[in-house]
């Protein structure tokens, strides 16, 4: 566990806290070796091809989409040209099989 990543997340208020700490453990719990760090001032995996960053009102899953066709682009939130996102603003708005699928294909165009 990174030091800095927990304070992040535990200074988060709720619904926040308990979607980025469930979206860890997802992310562990399909990577178990992947490394954590904080970058850009968030959790990052593995050198920040997935982010966590709680907002306001939500918390969004990043993604790094380099590489991927336009219909994997579809799958994903977001307007960015190198990253896009999904949208969590409850845990039971939480899809743990759509955030395994897209972790999945992140980390398999990446290698």
């Amino acid at each position: 566990m990174t030091s800095d990543v927990i304070a992040y997340i535990e200074k988060q208020k709720n619904p926040q806290k308990e979607i980025c700490r469930k979206l860890r453990e997802i992310i562990f719990n399909i990577f178990p070796d992947i490394k954590e760090e904080t970058k850009w001032g968030v959790p990052a995996f593995d050198g920040g091809i997935f982010y966590i960053v709680a907002l306001k009102n939500d918390v969004n899953l990043g993604f790094s989409i380099n590489g991927l066709k336009k219909d994997e682009l579809s799958l994903f939130d977001g307007g960015g040209k190198t990253t896009k996102h999904i949208k969590i603003k409850s845990l039971e708005d939480l899809n743990q099989n759509r955030i395994t699928d897209l972790l999945k294909l992140i980390y398999q165009n990446k290698i």
